[in-house]
């Protein structure tokens, strides 16, 4: 399985949850969107072992399995797609999470993430 890694989840991978190191362990890849990657970093920043997370994130980054996923122009039409869906619902989302959405959809990829407004897109496989 190819999977889409979220903020929360990466978190909760470095804390240890079981749920979260079993799914990243049984996953053929890993990628994590760059939306992610910019959420993370800003959160090491405003915390007290930025270095620590920074070099623990290094770590996760280097792995083979694990590859940075960045947004292209057909991402753009994924967006688009996801934001008017999401607006005839009437269900908003973060900006980052709909940018991460496109990318899983782009990509068929599962997300593994906890956040529960993801609900409101069923197109996207969720662990």
């Amino acid at each position: 399985m190819r999977l889409a890694l979220d903020t929360n989840r990466y978190t909760d991978f470095v804390q240890g949850h079981a749920d979260t190191v079993r799914w990243i362990r049984a996953a053929d890849a890993i990628l994590v969107p760059l939306i992610v990657l910019g959420e993370l970093r800003g959160g090491f920043l405003c915390g007290t072992r930025a270095r620590e997370n920074e070099a623990r994130l290094i770590e996760f980054l280097q792995s083979p399995r694990v590859s940075l996923l960045v947004p292209d122009e057909q991402t753009t039409h994924h967006y688009a797609q996801l934001f008017q869906q999401l607006r005839r619902q009437g269900t908003p989302m973060p900006v980052n999470d709909l940018w991460i959405a496109a990318l899983v959809i782009q990509h068929s990829l599962h997300l593994l993430t906890r956040d529960r407004h993801f609900d409101h897109l069923p197109q996207i496989p969720r662990l």
